[in-house]
């Protein structure tokens, strides 16, 4: 097995398992449909970056941190689907993301959780919490963002090629309009109070994360 088939295969087990424990009425064939509608949108040609390596690392991330939650599953999903739709020339993938995932998964949720679903994947758009109806959520909802953000934080070597993949999904911007955007969203972020949200990520990633943008800056300049 290739090591792309193994990912898909592992990532698929993990979706399964996630999905069986909440879904009313689902059966295997459903599950394994839904699965490789999502494995299929993920191993796009044009993804270099938002591929299911990117899943990967988020549920590396997600084993750590799942003692924490109080909807471990629905955090999960979330996860999965956040970037299910995703092209570089649009500025609306997340809306597309979360409108997919609902379609998909309404007949086996409940309201509440597709609207719960819908709520996580629109917050990666900006990386801020939105108002949400009780603490429970908007804890879950901080470490879902900061799962999504902790690339930033690893180490140099893994945060290089993480900064390649993305140039990689806009190489059909020109080189000096590609530096003065992504400039422009790393300066973005440097601005903010802190890159992380919860205590566990902002401890352990910040100092970090900070001076990988700043080294990706210098080298943008350069």
């Amino acid at each position: 097995m290739n090591d792309v088939s193994h990912v898909t295969s592992d990532l698929g087990q993990h979706f399964a398992m996630h999905l069986s424990v909440i879904a009313n009425d689902i059966d295997r064939v459903e599950v394994e449909m839904l699965w490789q509608a999502v494995a299929t949108r993920y191993n796009e040609a044009h993804r270099a970056y938002h591929t299911l390596h990117h899943i990967k690392q988020l549920f590396a991330q997600f084993e750590q941190i799942k003692h924490n939650l109080y909807e471990p599953h629905i955090i999960a999903l979330a996860l999965y689907y956040h970037d299910v739709i995703y092209e570089p020339t649009r500025a609306d993938n997340e809306l597309k993301s979360a409108d997919y995932a609902v379609e998909a998964l309404w007949k086996y949720l409940s309201a509440e959780q597709c609207q719960h679903i819908y709520a996580l994947i629109m917050m990666t758009a900006t990386h801020q919490l939105d108002a949400l109806a009780d603490d429970d959520k908007c804890s879950d909802a901080a470490y879902l963002l900061d799962m999504d953000l902790s690339v930033l934080g690893a180490a140099w070597s893994e945060y290089e090629p993480y900064a390649s993949t993305v140039r990689k999904e806009y190489a059909h911007v020109p080189a000096t309009d590609y530096c003065i955007g992504r400039t422009a969203v790393l300066k973005g972020l440097l601005a903010h109070p802190r890159l992380y949200l919860t205590d566990y990520y902002f401890e352990r990633l910040e100092e970090q994360a900070r001076d990988n943008i700043k080294r990706e800056l210098t080298s943008l300049v350069a």
